[in-house]
Formats: structure tokens, C-alpha cells, sequence
């Protein structure tokens, strides 16, 4: 059985002082729900910080994104050199960054062959926009952002994908259950099709957009979705920890 796993993405948010607060009120009830991988991905600034409260624990690190080279005259980006020890995980591909900075497939592409090259796991991020979805694109958008995200990639080695419908990111309208499942089993037969069955049965898949504690149990009823990209949730100490139960409480039934 693949092990849930619940990632929290703060974006744009937090100081250092309230990234390092905020992990500390979370962190005892964290170690507590091992059978869910947690991951926290604070800003760049935070990074050493959260690393240091994280190091004797079994709470993984993130990254919110990443470069391709490892170094250079590229001013103002971070390094997967810079981050080989310091995070297990970088989110990739997320549709703010496809959105806001322009990132194309091609870019996104690089990056998770130089995250693997450097033992980071990327969480591979894909979806659609609203129009792509109410014109019956969803299939098309999402099979095509996987295929040419994972191009020339030999092994997925600690890949996570995670599908986040655009329309439903920050929106408080979240995708249903059934929503959601149909989708990422249409992404695990795309792995499929790359890696072969045995890769795609156990790369884990994630659901991301409008998460919260009264609507993470629907998702994760579903037999295709290993978890959950969590935003604007993972800021609240309180809700992000009721997800992470919750998640951990499903994980024991099955």
C-alpha cells in the first residue's frame, strides 16, 4: 500500500521567526502520525531554520522550486546544489508558477531531471485551467503536462505527482472526490504508459486545490489519491494537523 503523503506549501508567507513558531507548535503532534509522510515547504529564507527544528525528526523538508543549473549567473534563483542536503523534497511545475513567471513544460522538464540528478524528490505539479476544464480539455491538459514534465526521465525514482486543477487553487472550490480520482487514475495510466505498471502502482499521487479538514477524507477515500497539497490550510496550525490526522486515521482503516 503506498504511504499517504500530506505536503504543506506556505508560498509566499510567514517571516522566519513565525516559520520557526509555527513548526514548533506543530511539530510534537507531527511525530505522533508517522503512518502519513508530512512534509513542510516554508520560503527559501526559512529553509536552514525549519531544517534545524526538522533534523531529529521524521517531518521531511521542501522546497517551493527550483533551478535547473547548478550554478551561475542567474540572479535571484536557487540551485538544486544549494538545496542536496538541506530538503528532500521541491515542488515543481506548481500552476503559480506556470501562471506568474511563465514556466513552460520544457522548463519544468529540466528542472525535475536535475532534482532526481541531485537525489531531491520532486512533487511534480499539473492541472488545468477552468476553461480547459468546462471545454472537456481535462484529459488533453493533464496527459500532455505529465508526458513532456517527465520526458527523457529513465527513472521517477521518489517522484511525486500532484494534481491540482487550477480552477480550484485558492478558490475555496475544491474538486469532488470523484472529480479528482477520475483525473489522477487517467495520470497513473500516463505513468503507466512511460514507466510501466509496477512504476505507476506505487508513485504516489497527490490532490491539491481548496484542501481542508472537512473535505481531506473525501479525497482520500478514493482509491487513486495517496494525499494532498495543502496551501492556505497548512498555514493554521490547528487545521493543518486535523488533515494530517484525519489522513493518518484513513491510513489505519485500510
Amino acid at each position: 500500500m503506498r504511504t499517504p503523503i500530506i505536503a504543506g506549501n506556505w508560498k509566499m508567507n510567514t517571516t522566519v521567526q513565525e516559520a520557526a513558531d509555527l513548526v514548533s507548535e506543530m511539530l510534537g503532534f507531527l511525530e505522533r502520525l508517522r503512518e502519513v509522510e508530512r512534509v513542510i515547504c516554508p520560503p527559501f529564507l526559512s529553509l536552514v531554520t525549519v531544517g534545524r527544528l526538522l533534523r531529529a525528526t521524521s517531518v521531511k523538508l521542501g522546497a517551493q522550486n527550483m533551478y535547473f543549473e547548478e550554478k551561475g549567473a542567474y540572479t535571484g534563483e536557487v540551485s538544486p546544489l544549494m538545496l542536496a542536503g538541506l530538503c528532500q523534497y521541491v515542488i515543481l511545475g506548481h500552476s503559480e508558477r506556470r501562471q506568474y513567471f511563465k514556466e513552460t513544460d520544457r522548463m519544468i522538464n529540466r528542472k525535475v531531471k536535475a532534482a532526481l540528478a541531485h537525489g531531491l524528490s520532486p512533487i511534480l505539479c499539473v492541472g488545468e485551467r477552468l476553461e480547459e476544464n468546462e471545454a472537456g480539455r481535462t484529459e488533453e491538459v493533464v496527459t500532455g503536462q505529465v508526458k513532456r514534465g517527465l520526458a527523457g526521465v529513465k527513472s521517477p525514482g521518489g517522484l511525486v505527482i500532484a494534481y491540482e486543477p487550477v480552477w480550484a487553487i485558492g478558490t475555496g472550490k475544491a474538486a469532488t472526490g470523484k472529480q479528482a480520482n477520475e483525473t489522477i487514475g487517467i495520470i497513473r495510466a500516463t505513468v503507466a504508459e512511460l514507466f510501466g505498471p509496477k512504476v505507476a502502482a506505487a508513485i504516489r499521487i497527490q490532490y491539491g486545490g481548496s484542501v481542508s479538514s472537512t473535505n481531506i477524507a473525501e479525497f482520500l477515500k478514493q482509491p487513486d489519491i495517496d494525499g494532498a497539497l495543502v496551501g492556505g490550510a497548512s498555514l493554521k496550525a490547528k487545521e493543518f494537523l486535523s488533515i494530517v490526522e484525519h489522513t493518518a486515521a484513513i491510513k489505519r482503516v485500510r
